[in-house]
């Protein structure tokens, strides 16, 4: 019964505001034990809502001069692979018609450069296949014969992922390039050659070269022409 009378005594909402928006009568204050009872004021309750009202935005963003503290975080040694030297395949440049490489190699000529192990290698693979200069099927897939992986047949250990920059534009690899891949046991990351480049470069510092593969076709390679 004392619950029940609990729950009857208790304001409703509509009861509650009209208390709120008269100054002249005394509020309700709720009580985990008896429920509301009449307690406090109209002041007291306007104090409180006043205490939780946000700041207004800064004018300035300066924080004033710079602390003289020898305990500030130094962004610039978080860089973990900061002292860590580049590999030499890294990509230092990718021209229209090649790249250049970290080591001093320059691959010119309309070529595309596989990456593996350490090694670098011309990349043709448009001449792998009988479509003349075409690695793009009907349905807009990058498509080419198995012959143009032959390499990582021959390597051991083969790599874990290959970063495959297909020309100025990035486009889809047909299932049956996927599937021949992924038989070999090598993932593949497909990017355009300006990312695939970059993504090469972090990875094979990051992992090493026996883990990550690239293989990277010109940017200015284009469909039945190559490289002009």
């Amino acid at each position: 019964m004392s619950y029940l009378r609990s729950v009857a005594q208790r304001p409703s909402i509509r009861d509650l505001t009209t208390y709120l928006l008269k100054p002249n009568k005394r509020c309700f204050a709720y009580n985990s034990h008896s429920g509301f009872s009449r307690r406090g004021s109209p002041t007291a309750i306007r104090a409180l809502s006043t205490s939780h009202t946000f700041k207004a935005a800064p004018k300035s963003h300066d924080r004033g001069p710079r602390s003289t503290e020898d305990t500030q975080t130094d962004f610039g040694n978080l860089d973990v692979l900061g002292n860590t030297p580049a590999p030499s395949t890294s990509i230092d440049a990718c021209l229209w018609d090649g790249f250049h490489l970290d080591s001093g190699v320059k691959i010119t000529g309309g070529s595309g450069v596989l990456l593996v192990a350490g090694e670098a290698f011309n990349w043709r693979p448009w001449e792998a296949g009988k479509g003349g200069m075409k690695l793009v099927n009907e349905k807009g897939q990058f498509d080419v014969e198995d012959e143009a992986w032959g390499l990582f047949s021959l390597v051991w250990p083969k790599p874990d992922l290959l970063i495959l920059g297909l020309g100025k534009e990035m486009r889809p690899i047909s299932p049956r390039v996927r599937q021949h891949l992924n038989s070999l046991g090598i993932r593949v990351d497909i990017q355009d050659t300006r990312n695939a480049a970059a993504q090469y470069n972090l990875l094979a510092t990051e992992r090493g070269l026996s883990a990550v593969a690239g293989a990277l076709i010109p940017i200015g390679f284009r469909e039945g022409v190559g490289v002009k």
